[in-house]
């Protein structure tokens, strides 16, 4: 049989958002796992591609194997999916892992439906080049920051009353309804807050590059002033507008959460959900797709009318996106972050010390392991030869295919490992 355990080499995108250098998580993984790998301490190593995607496939790193990349070798062995995703997803793997090391804001973004995603791609397939729907998940590796979902409505009516650039913007009419909306009509809050977010991202440029500066100019003086800023959201406004001046994506800070997440915590989002990650390390999973509705903080193409119309206005607090893990009762070492679709899972492995040899267990589906700590010699009867895992080793693991780790590291190992539980 040819192996259906290897180790993988993964392509590096370096998006200028990124971490610059050995700052970012995504370098470090590529440093200690490779090396003969030179970092480069001025270029920005932003996401770490761990899947098949055509732009981006792994690298198979088994000279037994004759195939040069994943992409190549799922195509010729289909079962190594298993048999449910194998039927489920045309024969393809059907998510993309990643690690996102993030130092300046991504755009303000959503990913479409499956059914708007044909629609766009029917119509316009140079900006949107597939017709799937694109859900994410992040996972925090080091204290991680993002825009997400659209804020309870007081905290956006008491930045209307904080904010008048915000409120010339918006203008008085949609600023009054959306203050007169109340919590007993969830339907006319959505709409007076689809009126108040169309008419902000579809202002006039002129008109609201000057509201930004006169904004920005003020609260910089507040600022130096020792002035308390936080009720016009001054620290991010300030940040923001240093990364992106003049960008309308600045004021989204009024509409939309500002989630924290410490190591561990995840935040997962769904079809329509307006996001922006601001700044840290995580891992990020999705469906294999390039889908992105964009409408600021960005230099790329622009659909302001796309995404308004699509967006979720469902205010809810930030608390309520952090998304939970279940700790699995068959391993107390594994966390289960489970997503509300069905393109793929995490798995947190977290092996205690005192925890010598390990078994990965086989799952009815092909799965992507990722070290982030720890040293271990893999065994698997599916493997050619016994597989040394350090800190950014990336494995693929084939359907109900397991894995001993013999651990060699005093302090235990963390693993994360996508696949798809149907």
């Amino acid at each position: 049989f040819p192996p259906a355990v290897f180790p993988l080499s993964c392509a590096v995108q370096n998006y200028p958002w990124g971490k610059v250098g050995l700052e970012s998580e995504v370098a470090k993984l590529l440093a200690s796992s490779d090396p003969l790998v030179q970092i480069q301490p001025e270029r920005p190593y932003a996401e770490l591609w761990m899947g098949a995607h055509p732009r981006g496939d792994a690298v198979i790193r088994d000279n037994r194997i004759p195939q040069k990349t994943l992409g190549q070798w799922i195509a010729d062995n289909p079962a190594c999916l298993g048999a449910k995703v194998k039927d489920a997803f045309q024969g393809r793997l059907p998510f993309l892992f990643k690690v996102l090391s993030v130092n300046t804001a991504l755009s303000i973004q959503a990913h479409p439906n499956k059914e708007l995603a044909a629609k766009l791609h029917a119509q316009f397939p140079e900006h949107y080049p597939d017709a799937n729907h694109k859900p994410e998940m992040a996972i925090a590796l080091t204290p991680f920051e993002g825009l997400c979902g659209f804020r309870p409505v007081e905290e956006i009516v008491s930045f209307l009353q904080a904010v008048p650039e915000l409120r010339a913007l918006i203008g008085e009419v949609a600023a009054e309804q959306l203050e007169r909306s109340g919590s007993d009509d969830p339907r006319g809050v959505s709409a007076a807050l689809r009126v108040c977010f169309t008419r902000l991202m579809k202002s006039e440029k002129k008109f609201f590059v000057d509201q930004l500066n006169m904004l920005v100019k003020r609260i910089s003086q507040e600022a130096a002033e020792g002035k308390d800023t936080s009720g016009s959201n001054g620290d991010l406004l300030l940040r923001l507008h240093s990364q992106y001046p003049g960008d309308i994506g600045c004021f989204t800070i009024y509409f939309l959460n500002l989630v924290r997440l410490e190591p561990g915590e995840a935040m997962f989002l769904g079809a329509n959900e307006p996001h922006a990650y601001l700044h840290g390390d995580c891992v990020e999973c999705m469906a294999c797709s390039d889908n992105t509705v964009r409408a600021g903080l960005t230099p790329k193409f622009i659909d302001v009318l796309t995404l308004c119309e699509m967006l979720n206005y469902t205010p809810a607090p930030s608390s309520s996106k952090i998304f939970p893990a279940t700790q699995s009762q068959l391993d107390p070492s594994v966390s289960l972050y489970d997503p509300p679709v069905p393109d793929f899972a995490i798995m947190r492995i977290e092996i205690p010390p005192s925890i010598k040899l390990y078994l990965v267990s086989a799952v009815d589906s092909a799965s992507i392991l990722l070290v982030i700590q720890g040293t271990a010699v893999g065994t698997s009867t599916a493997a050619a030869s016994e597989m040394t895992l350090r800190r950014g080793s990336v494995l693929f693991i084939s359907a109900n295919e397991s894995i001993s780790l013999h651990l060699s590291s005093p302090d235990g190992m963390l693993l994360f490992r996508a696949c798809c539980l149907l």
